[in-house]
């Protein structure tokens, strides 16, 4: 099968571009020109440029050698938590900023819920000279503080979002507004493989770095560019997708995406979008997501800011339908607990979502031999308080 973006914007029967009239010509333009700008060799030279020079690229792909005595397997760790800002989210927020300079824009807004990808946009926005605007949950501003702390110190505007659950869904409902009245100059860097077509797909080639690298730096460690297994956190899904890349039609590598469970699936309070969600429409976009039986968005809970989105990108809804992906959930509990071992084990202070991929190896039936790679796909400074409301 071919698990890649079709020309109408689909991955299988999931994707799309649902917006409204006044975004129509921001979104087409952007469909039109978007392969063409990124793949030029001028962009291609800039933007290889600043990955390596600026960001640090490419990131280190650690083996964990405590962590795989613990679990008696072999386990590579991508450090992407090793990025300038310290997560991954600034792969994408530097090739969309190149590429919104490109098509002329003067103004950036965004939407962040761990406020990882709101300090991304915010540096590239200094980086490149040009005004950003970030929209946050109130609840996330609150829990994710050292970020707000770092977009303002940035030059960024924090703007709260304060309907809703106060979190990333409804940040992004806010920065879609604010796209629609300001249609001209604006530049929506989307933060996930989320959104209107392109964008699912922009997001996704500018992570696909992530596994390009993955399969040059297992070759060299292991003999074999293939691993066994990668598992890799999943909200709306953009380190899975960067991780998962490189990999999707090569049906020997096992690819799991980890969602959260929360409080238990069946709780009341989860981000599990596989088991509670099914087609709908999200911010431009067919996708699986927890709704209703009339139709409205049920609110997702998660411990950490980053995975509590009711939805996930309709690249990874296409994985879930035909079972390309491995899909499955774990609590905050575990997640908890995952992210105490590493930092006993590895000296590795994970962020939170991060910690629930990492969480999934209690589960995870591998044998001796086996090669594990997971995506530790941010850094815990973010997530201090919290892990110190829960030690033991």
């Amino acid at each position: 099968m071919n698990y890649q973006v079709n020309k109408k914007g689909y991955y299988g029967n999931y994707g799309g571009a649902f917006i409204p009239e006044m975004l129509y010509q921001n979104v087409e333009e952007l469909r039109e020109k978007y392969l063409e700008i990124i793949y030029e060799e001028s962009f291609q030279n800039e933007l290889n440029t600043l990955l390596n020079d600026y960001v640090g690229r490419p990131s280190p792909l650690y083996y964990a050698k405590r962590l795989s005595e613990h679990y008696k397997s072999n386990i590579y760790l991508k450090r992407e938590d090793l990025n300038h800002t310290g997560a991954h989210k600034i792969n994408n927020t530097l090739g969309q900023i190149l590429l919104a300079k490109r098509l002329g824009k003067t103004r950036i807004i965004a939407e962040t819920g761990a406020g990882q990808h709101g300090v991304a946009t915010a540096t590239v926005c200094a980086l490149m000279g040009l005004q950003c605007i970030v929209y946050m949950g109130e609840v996330d501003i609150e829990r994710q503080a050292p970020n707000v702390a770092r977009m303002k110190l940035l030059g960024a505007t924090v703007i709260p979002a304060k309907s809703g659950s106060k979190t990333l869904k409804d940040a992004t409902n806010e920065a879609i507004r604010d796209w629609i009245n300001n249609p001209v100059d604006t530049y929506y860097i989307i933060g996930s493989v989320v959104g209107p077509h392109p964008y699912p797909d922009i997001v996704a080639r500018f992570q696909s770095i992530i596994s390009k690298e993955l399969k040059s730096q297992l070759l060299i460690k292991t003999g074999n560019e293939n691993p066994n297994y990668i598992i890799a956190c999943l909200g709306g899904g953009s380190n899975a997708a960067g991780i998962f890349y490189h990999y999707l039609e090569d049906e020997k590598v096992n690819l799991i995406a980890i969602e959260a469970a929360g409080k238990g699936i069946h709780s009341g309070y989860s981000a599990a979008t596989s088991v509670l969600g099914k087609p709908g429409i999200i911010h431009g976009s067919k996708t699986l997501l927890m709704q209703n039986e009339d139709g409205q968005i049920i609110e997702p809970y998660s411990i950490s800011a980053g995975l509590d989105y009711p939805g996930v990108g309709p690249l990874h809804a296409n994985l879930f339908e035909t079972k390309r992906a491995l899909f499955a959930s774990v609590t905050d509990k575990e997640a908890l607990d995952a992210a105490f071992l590493i930092c006993n084990l590895e000296g590795i202070i994970p962020a939170l979502e991060s910690a629930h991929a990492l969480a999934y190896l209690e589960y995870l039936k591998a044998k001796e031999n086996d090669v594990i790679v997971i995506n530790l796909s941010g850094r815990g400074d973010k997530d201090l308080a919290t892990y110190l409301k829960f030690m033991k």
